[in-house]
């Protein structure tokens, strides 16, 4: 498995900019910031789960922020 930045849930809309807008918010966000932009949207995804008509791929999203997390958190950047 790649790194989170190497993933794109549901679609390619993120892979095909220059920039993630992730990548935009690490750099212009202190990294407590940044944690917090990512802890809520690992909450934002988690409670909307399965309540979204069509495709619902919450639960990925959740994932993909908690493993971004997790590499912040471990230095991994």
């Amino acid at each position: 498995m790649g790194s989170a930045n190497e993933i794109q849930v549901e679609g390619t809309h993120y892979k095909t900019m220059g920039m993630q807008p992730w990548e935009v918010m690490e750099a212009v966000l202190n990294h407590e910031e940044f944690i917090g932009f990512l802890k809520g949207n690992i909450i934002k995804y988690s409670l909307r789960d399965g309540k979204k008509e069509g495709a619902n791929k919450d639960m990925d999203k959740a994932w993909h922020y908690k493993q971004k997390l997790e590499e912040m958190m471990n230095g991994e950047y």
